[in-house]
């Protein structure tokens, strides 16, 4: 079939979009035991970089001195983009949970907020840091398991930092993507994101090696790796860059929201995982956030 022939819905791929990523969420859980958060991250992103190559080799070439004048901005992009976010995510679900992780990543358009303000000097109204709050105190509810004495005794897991600090390089990464050359064709700014990433965590994977760390090469460690590169890393970057031509940033940014539902649920189905009422207090004043810090914020400013 000829791929521009193909004209699905741009809700459709939006869908799938937050799906695919919400599945590496699940699956980073649920092979916490089998890899090591670099081994897992170094070989999403090298299978995917294998697959992707051949399709944009010869368009690589073609902007290669575009690559070489902007090599600053791309290593920064790639550090924040997919060697950070990844291994803090992979870490992070070492010891806490799907549904924890996808409900603190929902975070991530506020801080957007917050980083363009503090880095952009971009104004930000009353209704937008009350939002800016209001998403905080959801993110604390979750990590103090509902109860605030569990943050002064220092009772915190130590994953749910680790998935804060995923979401802090992911706003940033989406803060600084202005800065991303204009010229550059999107499927290359992926390569080329990817092809430093994995030059960047070559080394941390060879400490893992270094230290004995290996797993076993089998069906379901194929499998895990192949999923991780074919569908978050490769799919839904395509699916999402074709739905915000269509619909806009905007509009297809909201679909970002549909991640904590979906993780949700399949964490589980499974996993096992189960939701209480800190969750749903997190997740009220989150979402609460997001609306006045996006929707109202903007009207209101």
């Amino acid at each position: 079939m000829n791929p521009s022939s193909w004209h699905p819905s741009p809700y459709l791929l939006l869908v799938l979009t937050t799906l695919f990523w919400s599945g590496n969420f699940v699956l980073g859980r649920a092979v916490h035991t089998v890899f090591t958060p670099f081994s897992l991250s170094f070989w999403r992103w090298a299978v995917a970089l294998l697959i992707l190559l051949p399709f944009v080799w010869n368009s690589l070439r073609r902007q290669g001195p575009l690559l070489r004048r902007h090599w600053p901005i791309l290593l920064w992009l790639s550090l924040l983009g997919v060697v950070n976010f990844n291994t803090c995510v992979y870490i992070g679900l070492q010891t806490t949970t799907v549904t924890n992780a996808v409900i603190m990543l929902s975070i991530t358009p506020v801080l957007i907020v917050a980083l363009s303000f503090l880095l952009l000097r971009q104004t930000v109204t009353g209704w937008q840091m009350l939002g800016i709050a209001l998403s905080l105190s959801g993110v604390l509810a979750i990590v103090s398991r509902g109860a605030p004495g569990n943050l002064l005794a220092q009772q915190v897991n130590s994953g749910d930092l680790w998935i804060l600090a995923a979401v802090l390089s992911w706003a940033l990464y989406s803060v600084c993507l202005r800065w991303r050359p204009a010229q550059l064709e999107p499927l290359n700014f992926q390569a080329a994101t990817m092809i430093i990433g994995v030059i960047l965590l070559t080394p941390l994977y060879g400490w893992d090696l270094a230290h004995d760390r290996f797993f076993m090469l089998n069906t379901a460690t194929i499998v895990s790796i192949l999923y991780l590169a074919l569908f978050p890393s490769i799919l839904a970057y395509i699916f999402w860059n074709r739905a915000v031509a269509e619909l806009g940033a905007n509009r297809a940014g909201q679909f970002l929201h549909l991640m904590p539902a979906f993780g949700a649920v399949l964490a589980m189905i499974f996993l096992g995982e189960r939701l209480y009422v800190f969750h749903a207090a997190g997740i009220a004043l989150i979402a609460l956030g997001i609306w006045l810090a996006t929707v109202y914020g903007r009207t209101a400013g």
